[in-house]
């Protein structure tokens, strides 16, 4: 038999809040890069909200992850700081 699980409003409230930050982020950060203010290679991570915010959501805080070029969801889902994400693809001393 297959358990099934209940989830609060509220935790899918914030799991929407969560991929929808991730796509303004995301957004953003294609904006910027057409402007030519970030360098190299920008994969954006559109599309694939739902992956970080359900695989982090299980997560403890201990457990570690490893990402691949298209990490920003992850990062954000996991909880860190949009600013500094961002700065991270400016090549800012602010980034991550």
């Amino acid at each position: 038999m297959i358990e099934q699980t209940v989830l609060s409003k509220e935790l899918l409230l914030g799991f929407y809040r969560q991929m929808v930050l991730i796509r303004r982020f995301e957004d953003k950060a294609a904006e910027m890069y057409t402007l030519g203010k970030i360098g190299g290679f920008l994969h954006l991570y559109n599309g694939e909200e739902a992956v970080a915010v359900g695989a982090i959501s299980v997560l403890r805080p201990e457990d570690h992850i490893f990402t691949h070029y298209r990490d920003h969801g992850h990062a954000l889902a996991r909880g860190m700081d949009p600013k500094r994400v961002m700065a991270e693809l400016f090549g800012k001393v602010t980034g991550v």
